[in-house]
């Protein structure tokens, strides 16, 4: 499961919802990963952050290298969101799913894909 930035900020938080998701994935052995990208999206001061941190460690974080694959999706779907767009070709690349609270907007990335789009689920 590809995990967004909201699902980070829920975890930094420590609400309910993501314990429960975590634990979930864990009994089931989910595999949970996120991207660079993402991660800085929500990093702001490591000392604050320890729940995040600690959970960073025990998820599969992928590096930012398919520029012209995320320029390729965003020009197909007038998006700006270079984020958004590496979920999805990450999520594709995985042949996974995507977990987020704004599933609108990763919706009109992956459609660009037809039948390849990885499903997203919505959270929270």
């Amino acid at each position: 499961m590809i995990l967004d930035a909201g699902f980070l900020i829920s975890v930094d938080r420590g609400e309910d919802s993501a314990r429960f998701i975590i634990t979930a994935a864990n009994r089931t052995g989910t595999a949970l990963h996120t991207t660079h990208p993402v991660v800085a999206q929500v990093w702001r001061d490591g000392s604050r952050q320890a729940r995040l941190a600690s959970f960073l460690r025990t998820v599969s974080v992928h590096p930012f290298d398919d520029g012209p694959t995320v320029g390729r999706i965003l020009g197909l779907s007038g998006s700006a969101d270079v984020v958004d767009a590496h979920l999805v070709i990450v999520a594709l690349r995985l042949n996974d799913d995507i977990l987020t609270g704004d599933p609108d907007d990763l919706g009109d990335v992956a459609s660009r894909l037809g039948s390849a789009a990885p499903t997203i689920h919505r959270w929270s």
